[in-house]
């Protein structure tokens, strides 16, 4: 097996969820593993879609043919279906991935919309993320690099049911607060330092955090992850669902 391609376990786990399987109507796809292990490879190297080795085809045709996938949303399906998540607690936090400069390029449509946004470090995109009591990841929003992390707490959250949330203090709002005490949950946020009284917290949970920060660090091994090099967001999101659906099936 070459480097970066998917194994044969990993195949069997993913191989019914995708399109073009023989009886789907319409056209069916000639390969589907050789074009996920192509994806792979442009994922895990950070390369442009141009320098693709011949052994997978014609890169744009692959290029094509991802992009059809992200819009239509089949690299979220496949890392929805392969979640099995354990929510003792989940934890929430997010990162900032830095935009090359072909990503942040001049477009006719507004950066925001893309995800984009300019600060003194220039161009980046956020990744909000939730992850299980294990640091299985979950959910995951994208929004322009400046946003506050507390925007995104309830879209990640709503839905769950859950004994307890872990966030840094960065989520401390008296909003998300009382939302998750209504809703009988345990809340493990450290107090920011202009609360009046401090909340105390189960400070042995929260060293469980470091969970999603370790989510983040296997996301960002995937170069075309760490550096943001779509111009799209729903092309930059395919190769984080991709990302993170191999990260579920390690």
């Amino acid at each position: 097996m070459r480097r970066y391609e998917i194994t044969d376990q990993q195949w069997q786990q993913i191989a019914h969820l995708l399109p073009g399987k023989v009886g789907h109507v319409g056209r069916s796809a000639v390969d589907n593993r050789l074009f996920i292990n192509a994806v792979i490879w442009i994922a895990r190297s950070g390369a442009p879609w141009r320098d693709l080795p011949e052994r997978f085809g014609p890169w744009n045709s692959v290029y094509q043919r991802f992009r059809r996938w992200a819009k239509a949303g089949v690299w979220k399906t496949v890392f929805d279906e392969l979640q099995e998540p354990d929510l003792d607690w989940l934890m929430i936090d997010s990162t900032t991935v830095r935009a090359h400069q072909h990503a942040a390029g001049p477009k006719k449509s507004d950066p925001a919309s893309e995800c984009l946004g300019q600060s003194v470090g220039g161009w980046t995109t956020k990744i909000h993320a939730v992850v299980d009591a294990l640091g299985n990841p979950m959910r995951l929003i994208l929004s322009v690099g400046q946003r506050a992390d507390i925007t995104q707490a309830k879209g990640l959250l709503t839905g769950y049911e859950t004994d307890a949330v872990l966030a840094d203090r960065g989520y401390d709002a008296n909003e998300l607060i009382d939302w998750l005490t209504e809703s009988h949950t345990q809340v493990v946020i450290p107090s920011k330092k202009n609360r009046l009284a401090d909340r105390q917290i189960d400070e042995n949970l929260y060293k469980e955090r470091n969970q999603v920060e370790r989510y983040f660090n296997k996301l960002k091994q995937y170069r075309r992850v760490a550096t943001r090099y779509e111009k799209t967001a729903v092309s930059f999101a395919g190769f984080i669902y991709l990302s993170s659906a191999l990260i579920l099936l390690a």
